[in-house]
């Protein structure tokens, strides 16, 4: 009896495996996420910054948006996508990518909702994630997202709200743009300041989680005056 179970979940992971392939081979191809993240910036006047995602901005967003992205591909693509089927059965709740890969498959390439957008959004994630490294997925999502206040890419939102590179963002800087592709309206630190800060400290709160900083560093960054220009 034990044997004809082994033999059932193996036959039907091997199945799975399979349909999953089928359904990855039908989607779009992703070769041209790149050119899709430049024109988003073209038609909203904004700057690429084509460098690697800049340290302190990149471990801000990966810790609050998808604090598996480093980890192992099927954990974080399991992980992914039982919280976008969750998002999915709440049906108050925007069901859309949960992993930045998901995310950025939502931004570049437009599908519809519900459970079919989902899965789209899935497979297309996790296209994104054969083609293209963890620092060069992690790039396009900071330039292609928006972060209120008529800022679209990191380099717009770090120059708008800072007057400074994404580069020389200082933790206190990078955990509130962070916070802002959420809800950029709802966030947006010229407009919202106290919701603003709310999720500043959020953010702060799981770089400590994944061991970015101490709870000490933390604490001060959030007490460090922000330069809002």
């Amino acid at each position: 009896m034990a044997l004809r179970v082994v033999v059932f979940v193996v036959a039907l992971v091997a199945v799975l495996f399979a349909a999953g392939l089928g359904y990855l081979a039908i989607l779009p191809s992703v070769g041209d996420a790149p050119q899709r993240v430049g024109r988003i910036l073209t038609a909203h006047h904004a700057t690429e910054d084509a460098l690697l995602p800049p340290a302190k901005l990149g471990a801000a967003v990966v810790s609050v948006e998808d604090e598996h992205f480093y980890s192992n591909f099927a954990v974080n693509v399991i992980d992914g996508a039982g919280r976008a089927a969750i998002a999915t059965l709440h049906t108050d709740r925007d069901p859309g990518g949960s992993t930045i890969d998901q995310q950025l498959a939502k931004q570049l390439y437009p599908h519809g909702s519900g459970l079919l957008g989902t899965l789209q959004e899935i497979g297309l994630g996790v296209k994104l994630s054969l083609d293209y490294s963890k620092p060069e997925i992690l790039a396009m999502y900071l330039n292609a997202v928006y972060y209120g206040h008529g800022y679209w890419g990191e380099v717009a939102a770090a120059r708008g709200y800072f007057g400074v590179s994404p580069g020389h963002l200082d933790w206190a800087q990078a955990a509130m743009l962070a916070g802002l592709p959420q809800a950029p309206s709802a966030y947006d630190p010229l407009q919202h300041l106290a919701l603003a800060r709310q999720r500043q400290r959020h953010v702060l709160d799981q770089l400590v989680v994944n061991h970015y900083l101490t709870a000490a560093q933390a604490s001060a960054a959030y007490a460090e005056p922000l330069g809002l220009r």
